[in-house]
């Protein structure tokens, strides 16, 4: 593979900024954009442009001079935030999408890779804990997860038809749940296994912990550095359909509590709040297709993957404040 110019959006984000680490790791020039800077680390971008890509001029600054484009920018968080904000991550995501695809195809990039979402999948498939895992063609008919599924799976079908229509070389993927050091793990918009390491982290060994929902919703989760390799395999690849990127490993999150309470030491008393959102029942990725095109597939176990994911946000908020009991190494 030839180096190449290539532009990672979202890249002051948590796949983003991985994302430009692996790339510049392979050799290639990178830029990042973002509306913010990486929060836990510089980047390693050869060039990164604070911009607001809701705007189309700063689209056309952003895609100038590139080859490929890795759209991770998005208006995005955990259960709690997407549930409450649908119209504002509607609005934000619509115009991010259709000014970075038309500032892509405006400023001759050759190929354009979409990161979209398991929150596509029609809710009327994941009702229960023990779902079959998802695939690619269960999208229809279609129920995606209320605001950001929806303009997740709209954008989805852009992709389809500039490609069948333009000739413009598109890519798809559907991530599901990923997690991974130097990732939100507060402030309301973290996803699951950071909020459950931060929470751990906090607890008193022999105390309590406060889980959203019943704790029988399961998931399948993926580890950052799984994600950005499948990335760089997606683009390469030549497919230009939507792909899952995720694990087959399903836990429910009772049992991603107690793999993070293994790791720091604790012995916690679960208490389920079900007032709080908790998404569909159950979500699994189907990763045949992905296995077929690419022969590869996600590998780091969940129970491998957390370790360093908890010990560095435990160490985060040990510099900010003092933790409880410190975590120590799961033997």
């Amino acid at each position: 593979m030839d180096n190449r110019r290539v532009l990672v959006t979202g890249a002051g984000g948590f796949i983003g900024h991985h994302l430009v680490k692996f790339l510049k790791a392979k050799g290639h020039w990178v830029r990042g954009v973002d509306i913010k800077s990486p929060e836990y680390e510089a980047s390693e971008a050869d060039e990164f442009q604070l911009l607001d890509l809701r705007d189309a001029r700063a689209c056309r600054i952003a895609a100038s001079g590139v080859q490929d484009v890795y759209h991770l920018a998005a208006d995005m968080g955990g259960i709690g935030y997407i549930t409450a904000s649908h119209a504002g991550i509607v609005l934000n995501n619509t115009k991010i999408n259709i000014h970075m695809m038309d500032a892509s195809r405006d400023q001759g990039v050759e190929r354009f890779l979409f990161s979209s979402s398991a929150c596509i999948y029609p809710q009327y498939l994941q009702l229960q804990p023990d779902v079959t895992p998802l695939k690619e063609d269960d999208a229809f008919p279609a129920d995606p997860e209320a605001g950001y599924g929806l303009e997740k799976l709209y954008m989805e079908k852009i992709c389809q038809y500039v490609t069948e229509d333009y000739g413009f070389e598109t890519r798809v993927v559907r991530f599901h749940n990923v997690y991974g050091p130097l990732g939100t793990y507060d402030g309301g918009r973290e996803k699951a296994p950071a909020a459950i390491c931060r929470k751990v982290a906090l607890s008193q060994d022999g105390g309590e912990i406060e889980i959203w929902g019943d704790g029988q919703q399961t998931r399948s989760f993926m580890h950052v550095d799984d994600c950005v390799e499948g990335i760089s395999r997606i683009m390469e690849s030549g497919y230009d359909k939507p792909l899952n990127l995720g694990t087959d490993e399903l836990i429910s999150v009772d049992g991603l509590v107690d793999l993070v309470s293994e790791i720091a030491g604790k012995r916690l008393t679960k208490r389920h709040d079900l007032s709080r959102p908790q998404g569909v029942r159950g979500r699994n990725s189907d990763n045949s297709r992905l296995r077929e095109i690419l022969g590869w597939e996600p590998s780091i176990l969940l129970a491998e993957g957390l370790v360093p994911t908890f010990h560095w946000i435990a160490g985060e908020l040990e510099a900010h404040q003092p933790l409880p009991i410190r975590a120590v190494a799961a033997e």
